[in-house]
């Protein structure tokens, strides 16, 4: 009789020391998957292109890293080689992951790395692209087949979690160049480049319990544009990817964009340029990994909300009449619809549901945001809680440009024009930056970030 209650007492001893409320450390697991299209579909990004993609140069990946602490929280960050989450696709997939796995909002980044030379995705800027019934029906084919990937995906990552190890640390590499203050085509007669940047490149490396590196997250704030080509790739995000996964092999690399609203690769326009900048940025990863990162511990906190950003006044009848009068392409169609819109009495939208999201592993902190969001917004973060926190733009849901108040006031293509090019009725009211950063104050709090004094 004792020797079966000491056989019991050691199975119920072992099971409670596996629980989640007993295990100590991280968990960590990561899959991804080719998402190139395999039909000829028409690519997102430049309202210049005439027809639908012709090729490759290398393929399209989504992948996901799943991480668990010591309490069983769990947190998820999706990158894609993606213009944009549209709102509407993103809630779809979210949804599922909360049905399915029990996670939240908060508990999700959907993070797209705005590559130019991926796919169009279903109500995503509609009024560029000069789409007929066959090619929205492949849009609409490939956009359902994506979400399933996704939550596929995200599913896989979750059932490989395992013990881990996870450092943070952010390094630097220069090739970005604010594009509203330095002009492209002035480039080479220039002696110095103008401001504002953000030339951090955050690294997060995760190892098993034996020190065997697993996994690499990483970012820079930088548009992917170096091509403008009818072959599917990441850009020069993609080759960095590549050129990481090539130097360690059997290694996940994961890529996510920052506050790249108004930052380009400069110079730009050939595979040999996009190569280069994707070795640059893996070299600077790769410096960070051989040299002493800050452990974190073992705690997930996240919190996420949804404000309502004003919009300002929209056009009159007889501005978008104007409009239409005077312009072809997608300010034309722009124009015609909303023109139609409002013959018909429907209201134009005044306020948009604009995601923010904060997540603290150990002591990093990461700061989400949706949208094309510009630089100042990292800059104006760092100087509120320290160099160290990494900044995430595109995330959850891309509608727009996400303008400072200096480039709401100057107005150009990130402050005002690019509304149209996705579709919005009119630009973003004054006090949109001031309830941007007030929100993020907020869910600061919530996890317990300390501000700088």
């Amino acid at each position: 009789m004792k020797n079966v209650l000491g056989f019991f007492w050691v199975i119920w001893l072992g099971a409670f020391i596996t629980s989640p409320a007993w295990a100590k450390g991280w968990k960590a697991g990561t899959a991804k998957a080719v998402i190139t299209p395999t039909e000829p579909q028409w690519q997102a990004g430049y309202a210049s292109r005439t027809h639908a993609a012709d090729g490759k140069i290398h393929d399209l990946w989504a992948k996901a890293l799943a991480l668990e602490d010591e309490t069983g929280k769990q947190a998820v960050l999706v990158t894609t080689d993606m213009l944009g989450f549209p709102k509407a696709m993103s809630d779809r997939i979210r949804e599922r992951l909360n049905s399915r796995f029990g996670l939240s909002k908060a508990q999700i980044i959907l993070n797209s790395s705005h590559t130019h030379s991926g796919p169009v995705l279903d109500n995503a800027l509609q009024d560029i692209y000069p789409l007929d019934a066959a090619e929205q029906a492949k849009i609409d084919r490939y956009s359902r087949w994506l979400e399933a990937q996704i939550v596929t995906l995200v599913g896989q990552a979750l059932q490989k979690l395992e013990p881990a190890e996870v450092f943070s640390q952010n390094g630097v590499t220069r090739f970005q160049v604010n594009r509203r203050n330095n002009k492209e085509g002035a480039l080479l007669e220039q002696t110095e480049l103008k401001g504002p940047n953000d030339y951090a490149v955050p690294v997060i490396k995760i190892t098993d319990t034996r020190g065997k590196l697993k996994s690499i997250v990483f970012g820079y704030a930088c548009h992917p544009t170096v091509l403008d080509l009818y072959q599917w790739s990441g850009d020069y995000a993609g080759f960095a990817q590549l050129e990481l996964e090539k130097a360690h092999p059997g290694v996940t690399a994961l890529f996510f964009q920052g506050a790249a609203g108004d930052q380009n690769p400069l110079p730009r326009r050939t595979i040999p340029l996009a190569r280069q900048y994707g070795r640059e940025l893996a070299a600077a990863v790769d410096r960070v990994l051989d040299e002493p990162m800050r452990t974190l511990s073992s705690q997930i906190r996240t919190a996420y909300s949804e404000i309502q950003l004003p919009l300002s006044v929209p056009p009159s009848e007889a501005e978008l009449t104007k409009t239409i009068q005077e312009n072809e392409g997608y300010l034309k169609r722009w124009a015609t619809r909303l023109l139609a819109e409002k013959k018909k009495g429907k209201a134009f939208i005044s306020h948009y549901a604009y995601p923010v999201q904060v997540w603290q592993l150990g002591n990093q902190s990461i700061l989400s945001f949706g949208g094309e969001l510009v630089i100042q917004y990292a800059l104006d973060c760092k100087k509120r809680f320290g160099q160290d926190i990494f900044v995430i733009g595109y995330s959850n849901d891309v509608m727009g440009y996400i303008p400072s108040a200096t480039i709401l006031q100057e107005g150009g293509y990130e402050g005002a024009s690019s509304q149209m090019v996705y579709g919005l009725p009119s630009t973003w009211a004054p006090d949109v930056p001031n309830l941007i950063n007030q929100e993020i104050n907020r869910l600061a709090d919530q996890v317990g970030m300390q501000k700088l004094k």
